[in-house]
């Protein structure tokens, strides 16, 4: 047991629903008394801890796949640190781990619920973005749910984020015909076909997204993986190519939307291209854990797949980190930083 545990940590609490976009006056950084580590149990002191658009969703009280946030209760989600004391089998002093509670500097947590993780084979952040969560909705939204096989057209939106970026890379690797990618601003578009290696790229805020996939995809797309919804979808509905599929992993652009927002206009073409549109949660596909983290592994050690991350510094700029990411201020992973 570690001599000299830290007796506080601050952790960040919900303590009102956002209607519409989040406010700062909806969340409080409070302190939180910190003790040893009942059986069973280790103190782990987060280093870096993840902000994910799917944790919007968290904040209102509905009934959803993951439970809404409580309020006046510290926030969870994706974190990695090193274990301060430990009260368990099997995790000792000075391990790294990834785990479920971050948004706090500290965390008390079940060690069943931490895994090892290895320093050495990729920085420590990047457990929360390539190598982990993220990286595992791209690999099993891409090649699982969306069926993709060599010589397929891609189309990814939000290419520049954590997840798109990932996928366009992937799907290059195993041989796509031609990778499209849309993003947020003129720098994320040059990223993705210099640094990315996408084969073309598009700002949707330059003009309508269905002419500028159009002319991007002259011949179509047979995938499209969507991170954003609206415009996007709708457009992509228009240009895949009969028995093409779609992943919906994500609908950024209606998160913060405070009235219905209408679906694609266009749904007729599903019956007649005989599309395959399906929604992912990447928990349904644990299976490919181990698979994956030794395939990316491989390919960040030789170079061939390339990450950004964006790093926020301190745990009182956790409502900044997460309100810039909805504002799609980051490329590739956002993240906090408390080292």
């Amino acid at each position: 047991m570690s001599a000299a545990l830290p007796t506080s940590s601050r952790e960040w609490h919900l303590v009102a629903r956002p209607h519409g976009w989040p406010r700062a006056e909806d969340f409080a950084l409070r302190e939180a008394a910190v003790s040893a580590p009942a059986e069973g149990r280790i103190l782990v002191r987060n280093k870096y801890f993840s902000v994910d658009p799917y944790m919007r969703g968290r904040m209102n009280d509905v009934k959803s796949y993951t439970p809404p946030f409580k309020l006046d209760h510290p926030m969870d989600g994706g974190a990695v640190g090193e274990v301060i004391a430990s009260n368990a089998e099997g995790f000792a002093v000075g391990d790294h781990v990834l785990h479920g509670l971050g948004w706090r500097e500290i965390a008390d947590l079940p060690a069943k619920h931490a895994v090892k993780v290895d320093p050495d084979i990729a920085p420590l952040s990047a457990y929360l973005g390539v190598l982990g969560m993220p990286g595992l909705t791209a690999y099993a939204g891409l090649f699982e749910v969306a069926s993709f096989k060599e010589g397929d057209a891609v189309f990814v939106s939000g290419a520049a984020g954590a997840v798109g970026s990932q996928v366009g890379q992937l799907a290059k690797l195993k041989g796509a015909s031609r990778v499209i990618g849309s993003a947020g601003s003129d720098e994320k578009v040059k990223l993705l076909v210099e640094e990315y290696g996408f084969d073309v790229a598009f700002n949707y805020k330059n003009g309508p997204v269905r002419d500028q996939l159009k002319a991007a995809a002259p011949d179509g797309i047979d995938v499209y993986f969507d991170n954003v919804g609206g415009e996007h979808l709708e457009a992509a509905i228009s240009s895949l190519n009969v028995h093409g599929r779609a992943t919906i992993c994500g609908m950024i652009a209606q998160y913060n939307a405070t009235e219905p927002t209408p679906g694609p206009s266009n749904m007729a073409l599903i019956i007649g291209k005989r599309l395959r549109l399906q929604g992912m949660l990447v928990g349904d596909h644990a299976h490919l854990q181990e698979q994956f983290v030794q395939e990316v592994a491989d390919w960040l050690a030789s170079g061939e797949l390339k990450y950004q991350e964006t790093k926020v510094e301190g745990i009182e700029n956790g409502y900044e980190a997460f309100v810039g990411l909805l504002r799609g201020e980051n490329t590739g992973k956002m993240v906090v930083s408390l080292v």
